[in-house]
């Protein structure tokens, strides 16, 4: 894998030698997008969703997000939504974007005169407000990355390579190509860096619609001006753009072909940036004094108006929305049925895609290698290693060569063994989906690849982390501790550890999958590993029957039951004394207390309970990933 690592890497350098390669060429089929009286509704504690379509009425559990808006964008424009927090700007640009999922949405999207489809998403490019991007990858890595998995099979490896890499060029990225994104805690690329990566992450599949939410957000005004000329040249090749922007510099606002002022879900403007001023003035609102035409628009929207007192804002906000309805409303579906000014392609998606751009096995590699490269770091970081030498050696030294004429010390490193091999990986596997969510919504709404791939790609990347610790901590303590010479006997006990780390791996998967919330799921993992632990046949030999079932449900019981195995044989003896007799004596192994409980027989079904604990709880996580959604289309 790191073999194959390298190659990609050598092969991204190379290209790197053509300065030319990758341009974003001109649209041959371009997008007009078309949205129509659209409409939004949730219920008031956002959890369920209705349809609004053709109700007279709203109940008072009920909100309107959005209120019947409608628009147009021909390739080559630029339409900005503009509007305060909580306007319905990123709510409709998530509509346009096919993603707004769950019903509630009434009126027509069309692209092309089309509805939306799987050819036409994989023709989308979304960028969202956040820059959902790994933090160890460089810029390089991560663009290159998504060219693997989004540029179809059509193009060699080597050709994904180059045009990643004409992307970066395009976007003004070659001099920060080879630092990593960063982090919170991680240095790495400045936010309008991150910015532009995010966009030529959708860039890299040559979109003939782009949709960015706030692209601008938390940029200073110079940065935001690259961006939005980057865009404006993106359009220029025969691209429809649509963003939203909060409050764009008045440098910025004239850049945009078309602007929508939204307010509580309904449109306050629709038309060119350059006569918006000119309209509000026509209707009464116009600033004393010269000012950014963003700004002036966004008070407006808020309800705010120098001609007003602040009192007013909703009056101000009825009379913007009754003077749209009855100025602009109809130039607004004169310029709909119009839409043949715009250039017109047939869209035919059936014949030009498949529905993945790759194949199974080749998401699968890029995946597991991607992984591998992103979670070295975290998996090998010194102070895991650490931890577990430090434990290892602890244990060793405390059951330094422990013979069976120390029986009972012997027992209770395996049991140790057990639980503490039980805690630490299911520790390690809850975080994994819940940290993964956003980035797996971000990537399985592109189409980029299945959920399948994606989840074995995942558990496969941990499997060097999470086996590799608990082998060494078995190397140091079994020949430490005195445990039984025997390269059988080592290879069973390693099996039997190995086994329970991956159950109880599988475990946390199943968990961070099924609550995908980080605080529920350590302490339900926490109070079931204590269960497994109680029941595990250690600490009570004389269970009641009503509950000594619980036993076989324990991880720790059936690992316990296998390390004994590994060591100690049915038949066996050890030097035991009776009370009061200074003659040696010998005893069964079996009846020893912290063995008889659990004895050694029935090593087979005990390793066969685990086995399907761990492909259970591999099943369990990946069928609460397909229930919360993530696999939508």
């Amino acid at each position: 894998m790191d073999h194959e690592l390298s190659n990609i890497e050598a092969q991204v350098k190379q290209s790197s030698e053509h300065e030319n390669v990758g341009n974003f060429k001109k649209v041959n089929h371009p997008i007009t997008l078309k949205f129509e009286d659209v409409v939004y509704g949730v219920k008031s504690d956002g959890r369920g969703r209705f349809f609004l379509l053709n109700k007279k009425s709203v109940k008072p559990d009920e909100k309107l997000i959005l209120k019947g808006v409608s628009g147009i964008v021909c390739a080559g424009e630029i339409l900005a939504m503009l509007g305060p927090s909580g306007s319905g700007k990123t709510t409709l640009l998530t509509a346009l974007g096919g993603r707004l999922g769950g019903g509630g949405l009434g009126g027509s999207i069309t692209y092309n005169t089309e509805l939306y489809s799987s050819a036409i998403k994989r023709n989308i490019g979304f960028v969202s407000q956040d820059d959902i991007l790994y933090p160890h990858l460089t810029v390089t890595e991560t663009i290159v990355y998504t060219a693997l998995l989004r540029l179809p099979n059509t193009m060699s490896k080597q050709e994904k390579i180059s045009h990643a890499h004409g992307v970066i060029t395009q976007l003004g990225l070659t001099t920060c190509k080879d630092v990593i994104i960063g982090g919170s805690m991680l240095k790495g690329i400045s936010g309008g860096e991150k910015k532009r990566v995010s966009i030529g992450q959708e860039m890299i599949i040559n979109p003939r619609l782009l949709l960015l939410d706030e692209p601008t957000s938390g940029l200073d005004s110079t940065t935001a001006q690259k961006i939005v000329s980057t865009l404006w040249d993106f359009a220029n090749g025969g691209r429809t753009i649509v963003m939203s922007i909060h409050q764009p510099s008045s440098r910025l606002f004239y850049m945009f072909h078309k602007v929508l002022l939204l307010s509580e879900g309904n449109s306050l403007y629709y038309g060119k940036s350059e006569n918006a001023m000119d309209y509000f003035a026509s209707i009464g609102f116009a600033p004393s004094v010269a000012m950014n035409p963003s700004d002036f628009l966004l008070d407006l929207a808020n309800g705010v108006s120098e001609n007003e007192s602040s009192d007013d804002t909703d009056e101000i906000k009825r009379t913007l929305v009754s003077a749209y309805k009855s100025d602009l409303e109809e130039i607004v579906k004169a310029e709909l049925k119009g839409i043949d000014r715009c250039p017109q392609v047939i869209f035919d998606g059936k014949k030009q895609y498949k529905k993945w751009p790759t194949s199974w096995w080749e998401q699968f590699w890029v995946l597991l290698m991607r992984g591998l490269k992103e979670r070295k770091h975290e998996s090998f970081s010194n102070l895991k290693f650490v931890e577990v030498i430090i434990v290892a050696l602890l244990a060793a030294f405390l059951w330094w060569k422990s013979d069976i004429n120390h029986l009972q010390d012997q027992t209770s490193l395996f049991f140790f063994s057990a639980t503490y091999w039980g805690f630490v990986p299911i520790l390690e596997a809850i975080f994994a989906f819940p940290t993964e969510k956003l980035m797996l919504e971000k990537e399985r709404s592109s189409g980029m690849y299945k959920l399948s791939s994606f989840f074995l790609a995942r558990i496969t990347s941990d499997l060097p982390m999470e086996l590799a610790l608990p082998t060494v901590f078995v190397f140091v303590t079994y020949f430490m501790g005195g445990l039984k010479r025997s390269l059988g006997s080592f290879l069973y006990y390693l099996f039997s550890q190995l086994l329970g780390v991956l159950v109880s791996q599988g475990l946390g998967l199943a968990l961070g999958a099924a609550l995908m919330d980080l605080k529920a799921a350590t302490v339900l993992g926490m109070v079931i590993m204590n269960s497994s632990v109680l029941t595990g046949g250690y600490y009570v030999q004389n269970a009641p029957t009503s509950i000594a079932w619980l036993k076989y449900l324990s991880l720790t019981w059936h690992t316990y039951k296998l390390l004994l195995g590994s060591q100690y044989k049915i038949g066996e003896t050890y030097p035991c004394q009776s009370s009061g007799d200074s003659n040696n004596e010998t005893c069964l192994i079996d009846n020893f207390p912290t063995i008889k409980p659990v004895g050694l027989g029935g090593q087979l079904s005990s390793a066969l309970a685990l086995v399907i604990m761990m492909v259970g709880y591999r099943l369990i996580a990946y069928i609460s990933l397909m229930r919360i959604g993530i696999t939508k289309k």
